[in-house]
């Protein structure tokens, strides 16, 4: 039996991925996919591939730092498929490497638009769409580094420690309106974004020594545990924080 079969959800940054291991999953699962992100042609792949693992997909070009952009996503959503029931928040960047000495305000800004008001506004537009719809859950994208941080990242691991924050608030909001809110905190996952020092042989052995496991993680594994959440599984489950980490932030 397909567990999701039936209920819709938005996945931002589900253009490659966390975010489209994450639509594959759902789609597997019998969920309609709305894909979120700014590159037209990989959108159009994630829905292809939502298709090959039957389920329904369609992208729409999404700036998360522009509200009037989510605002678009989630009424879209509701004119598609006339419900939404889930939504992963995992549309986020990571700009900076080296001390905050040497950070900058244009780093600052658009880390913290996008990781954090991003999320912030997501919240706000995909609330009242699920409680109409009955209630439902939003998984946000945190990471292990706001846990856990390290040394050269300082606005990125702040990013991060305020996006559980965003978590927790909204979990404690929305308790008893039927939407539950938790996050996931992935450690390093083999995607495009850590491709760079993945293929750095210092760094590389560095990063792999702070997962006790001794490996990174897959995006698919990430997809698991967001399934996890959002199924009735999990039902008395609320304002979490998720770590799929292999260890890391112990």
């Amino acid at each position: 039996m397909k567990t999701h079969a039936g209920k819709v959800i938005i996945v931002t940054g589900g253009t490659a991925g966390i975010g489209r291991a994450t639509a594959i999953a759902f789609a597997a699962q019998g969920a309609s996919v709305v894909v979120a992100g700014r590159r037209e042609s990989e959108g159009a792949e994630s829905v292809g591939l939502i298709a090959q693992a039957g389920g329904q997909g369609l992208f729409v070009r999404t700036d998360i730092a522009e509200e009037a952009d989510i605002a678009n996503l989630v009424a879209t959503t509701l004119d598609k498929f006339g419900r939404l029931d889930f939504a992963f928040n995992n549309a986020g960047i990571h700009l900076e490497h080296g001390p905050i000495t040497g950070v900058t305000a244009d780093i600052i800004q658009r880390t913290l638009a996008i990781n954090v008001g991003g999320v912030a506004l997501c919240l706000k537009h995909q609330i009242p769409a699920i409680e109409k719809s009955g209630g439902g859950v939003i998984v946000n994208n945190a990471s292990v580094l706001g846990i856990r941080p390290v040394p050269n990242s300082a606005i990125y691991n702040a990013s991060k420690s305020a996006v559980i924050g965003l978590t927790k608030s909204a979990a404690l909001e929305n308790a008893k309106s039927g939407v539950r809110v938790n996050a996931v905190c992935p450690a390093v996952i083999e995607t495009d974004m850590t491709a760079g020092f993945r293929s750095d042989p210092q760094a590389l052995a560095y990063m792999t020594g702070l997962h006790p496991v001794g490996r990174f993680g897959k995006p698919e594994e990430i997809a698991e545990a967001v399934l996890y959440l959002c199924s009735p599984l999990s039902g008395f489950t609320t304002g979490i924080t998720l770590g799929v980490d292999g260890g890391f932030g112990i």
